[in-house]
């Protein structure tokens, strides 16, 4: 069968079982990765074995980071710690720009928090600045509505990014830094058009509020019991993963690639290393074998002098580098400790934990409850990440990437197309199912069996990351759930959801290709 049509059938799979039956998106997943499982060639003893194998390849990538975001941002949500860092926004940029703290908090505690928790948590803020100026309040929402959902898409650990990344073999470090390039610009050009829709888009009903006094009393003792958290405590479990995994990067990205020397080297240690196991077996297995074992050791010698050679050669070009060089490869093997983003998240949790006991001190009952909630909320997160590697790797069995290869020979042009690709795949997607997660999981799979490496596209695969986030806020309606959470705590209708929150998205999206596309001319990055 054509890969193609495979694809095509994979993807209508996906698609019937989310919309028409309205099966949940791991299931729909999974069976989707077993059809085109059975469709693509292979051994049919393994066509089921292939997708289990896929699905905890991907969980072991994924799994980790993610159950210990959830971690972190129930904890941070628990010890008011998400609060503080919200009223230093305000605090700092004043009630004048009120809507910039907003969307800063929004787009920050989105690194951390899910979406929708960040909403919830946001929305009241506003509805309390709209009690005090009754004015701006669809500036309000709709500010915290473009920082939650740009981050959401764009940096790690919330998991699409951090899926995309780990499926198109991006560094997460660099998914961070060029994610918060292309959020940043986006975001501030959302923040524009909500003053826009503010003042030119009509609600029929506004926020009211009958609670008089004592609510507000009760506001202003939580935001007093909330400033005497420590800023840097509150903001530690959000910057510390941020600054140890892009640290590495930057280490990484410091030192000069491998020379011809270097990769020479592996090749003879490795085959040093299996001359040295063969004649150690024949030994074994064959000692009257005394001309061959000779043989094999005469191999083994003149291996072990090549290594010696090639060792020396390549100590004379590390003293010819510069000295901050060789201090960095002192460094690395440190950096990249620190910066593995499963220490750098369980590192980060710790400290949101300890913050959350230190200020609530819950019982033991509450503690493993609330930790066993988030963990259940990540954990449905895993399963459906795992499950949509799983499909990609299916995708990439059919052999697509012969079929296409043609088509992508690495020029400029070429990899602008890989960027309008994944953009569209991705929109279509988001437009047809309405979860984000779930159309950058779903396209990555689909570009990485293209194979499109960093040679094929003429630029860095971390913008074919940013292309397909940006792709996947296109078009969102009734079928997404950030819609509804959008109109329901917003107190908006359906229309007037429409007529803000889905041009809002397209307005984040369309910035942030453009961004991408700028950013992929002016910097590839072809050399990391």
């Amino acid at each position: 069968m054509h890969p193609y049509l495979i694809v095509a059938i994979g993807i209508l799979t996906v698609l019937g079982l989310i919309i028409f039956l309205r099966i949940n998106a791991f299931i729909a997943l999974i069976s989707a990765a077993l059809v085109v499982s059975f469709l693509a060639p292979g051994p049919i003893n393994e066509k089921v074995s292939r997708v289990a194998f896929a699905f905890g390849e991907n969980a072991g990538k994924i799994g980790l980071v993610i159950g210990f975001a959830a971690v972190i941002g129930e904890a941070m949500m628990l010890s008011g710690a998400a609060d503080r860092i919200v009223q230093a926004f305000l605090k700092l940029m004043g009630a004048e720009r009120a809507s910039l703290a907003l969307m800063s908090s929004g787009f920050v505690l989105s690194v951390p928090v899910f979406f929708d928790t960040v909403f919830y948590l946001l929305v009241p803020l506003a509805r309390s600045l709209y009690r005090t100026t009754r004015r701006n309040y669809l500036l309000y929402v709709c500010a915290i509505a473009a920082g939650g959902a740009i981050t959401h898409t764009m940096v790690p650990p919330t998991p699409g990014p951090l899926y995309m990344a780990a499926t198109l073999g991006v560094p997460i470090g660099l998914m961070m830094l060029i994610g918060l390039a292309v959020a940043a610009p986006a975001a501030m050009t959302a923040l524009w058009v909500s003053k826009w829709m503010d003042l030119n888009v009509s609600i029929g009903t506004l926020p009211q509020f009958d609670d008089g006094e004592d609510a507000e009393a009760a506001l202003a003792a939580r935001q007093k019991e909330i400033m005497r958290i420590p800023l840097i405590e509150a903001l530690l479990p959000v910057l510390l993963p941020v600054l140890l995994i892009s640290g590495d990067t930057i280490v990484g990205a410091l030192i000069p690639k491998p020379s011809a020397t270097e990769k020479n080297l592996t090749v003879v240690v490795a085959s040093q290393k299996d001359a040295a196991r063969i004649l150690k077996s024949t030994q074994e297995n064959l000692p009257a074998e005394t001309e061959l074992i000779a043989t094999l050791n005469r191999s083994l010698e003149s291996v072990t002098l090549t290594l010696d050679e090639v060792q020396a050669q390549l100590d004379s070009e590390r003293a010819a580098e510069p000295a901050y060089v060789a201090t960095l490869r002192k460094v690395k093997p440190y950096s990249e400790l620190l910066g593995n983003p499963s220490l750098a998240l369980l590192v980060s949790m710790m400290i949101a934990v300890f913050t959350w006991v230190r200020l609530k001190a819950p019982d033991t009952k509450q503690f493993s409850t609330a930790v066993e909630n988030a963990l259940l909320s990540g954990g449905l997160v895993i399963l459906i990440t795992a499950a949509g590697g799983a499909f990609g790797a299916m995708l990439k069995a059919t052999n697509m990437s012969d079929t296409i290869r043609e088509s992508f020979q690495g020029s400029q042009a070429t990899g602008f197309i890989a960027l309008a690709l994944g953009f569209g795949l991705a929109a279509i997607l988001k437009v047809a199912q309405g979860s984000s997660t779930t159309a950058m999981i779903t396209v990555s799979g689909m570009m990485a069996a293209m194979e499109l490496t960093q040679e094929k596209l003429g630029f860095n695969p971390v913008y074919l990351c940013t292309a397909i986030g940006a792709g996947s806020l296109v078009g969102s309606w009734m079928n997404d759930s950030g819609f509804w959470i959008f109109a329901r705590m917003s107190g908006l209708t359906e229309a007037e959801a429409l007529k803000t929150w889905t041009p809002l998205l397209l307005i984040l999206a369309t910035v942030s290709l453009t961004v991408t596309v700028i950013l992929a001319t002016v910097m590839p990055l072809n050399s990391l």
